[in-house]
């Protein structure tokens, strides 16, 4: 088992990466929590695999159970599903001494964490991610939150887990577009930080090469997430370079009426933001290319859909990371060297080239 420690000076906590942790649920959360009342959260995928195991290994040490399962996909971060999995909780009687764990995939953190965050001000979080997406990003750093409508996470909190548990046994139930849609987010993070993830990523060339090296990309991955959220919890300065490949993704996402995972939207983000940049003399041309060869060699899609240059602009300008009439976008100069432009609003159709309609990069 490997150990990670993600320093936040608030609230320090642990990643634990393994195969087969799962089985060994109630002995982890143990360690960190005094037996209590749990809700444990899974959507109707994640829940059929895994939630009994995890509800039996946590009642064996001592730990009251309540599992709840809520429908998969995007459209249950709402605050509708928010309310009910809320209701059931105090029809079950929680609180402030209970806790709440993730058991699934990134909708399940972002959903049951902002539970977590919210119910009664604020109960215990342990994150148990199962995507591959979820194992290396979002289960780590503490970001909680619900949709409304197709504006995605903009009514959320800040609530950093009091663990994290990794088990890369879970990623061989998942689908293949499901496993290579997480490796977006660990191309993104190699080529902010190089180091030995991007060595590992450019001999990575099919989904099984993904499957066979997952427990060290993650590792590597949350490494580098802790690194950045240790030095910057709420996205003040530095936090800010984890949102490469995001505006335009989050935008062509929310544009595609589902047809797009959050994963292949950011591999899509990142070719038109670096193509952008190297547009403009900022990106050299051949990391526009690198990134583009090795999120290809997977299947990630690199081609901006057909989609109104109009209604991304628009996505754009509301994205929620907008401060003070300015869109911070972050580029590469090189691998391994991010650098953060300010544009102003005003100007971010002329710089993105979203001026007509015709589809952009």
């Amino acid at each position: 088992m490997e150990i990670l420690d993600v320093n936040i000076p608030s609230h320090p906590y642990q990643v634990k990466i393994g195969r087969n942790l799962l089985a060994s649920t109630g002995s982890l959360v143990a360690s960190v929590w005094q037996p209590r009342k749990v809700a444990l959260i899974s959507d109707d995928n994640v829940a059929p695999l895994y939630q009994e195991k995890v509800a039996e290994s946590l009642t064996k040490s001592g730990f009251t159970v309540c599992a709840y399962r809520f429908p998969a996909g995007e459209q249950s971060k709402s605050l509708d599903v928010l309310g009910e999995l809320a209701t059931q909780m105090t029809d079950d009687g929680f609180n402030r001494d209970d806790g709440v764990i993730a058991l699934g995939g990134g909708v399940t953190g972002d959903l049951a964490g902002f539970v977590a965050a919210s119910y009664m001000r604020g109960l215990p979080l342990i994150q148990i991610p199962t995507s591959f997406l979820a194992q290396v990003d979002s289960s780590v750093g503490g970001k909680t939150a619900v949709d409304l409508g197709t504006t995605k996470n903009i009514l959320g909190a800040f609530l950093q887990p009091d663990l994290v548990i990794v088990d890369p046994e879970t990623l061989k139930t998942l689908d293949q577009r499901d496993l290579v849609e997480g490796y977006g987010e660990v191309v993104k993070v190699a080529g902010l930080t190089d180091h030995d993830i991007w060595s590992l990523v450019k001999m990575i060339n099919s989904p099984t090469d993904i499957l066979k090296n997952s427990e060290k990309l993650s590792e590597l991955a949350i490494k580098y997430k802790a690194e950045v959220v240790e030095a910057d919890e709420k996205e003040g300065g530095l936090r800010q370079v984890l949102n490469f490949g995001h505006t335009i993704g989050h935008a062509v996402e929310a544009l595609s009426d589902g047809k797009l995972r959050h994963g292949e939207a950011v591999a899509i983000g990142m070719v038109a933001i670096s193509q952008v940049f190297t547009d403009h003399g900022l990106t050299p041309a051949t990391v526009t290319e690198q990134l583009k060869e090795r999120l290809a060699s997977v299947n990630l899609p690199v081609e901006m859909p057909s989609v109104s240059p109009k209604q991304v602009l628009a996505k754009v300008k509301n994205d929620k990371k907008n401060h003070d009439g300015k869109l911070n976008l972050v580029f590469l100069k090189e691998i391994g060297g991010p650098a953060i432009k300010s544009v102003d609003l005003e100007d971010v159709a002329d710089f993105l080239g979203l001026t007509s309609d015709a589809s952009s990069h």
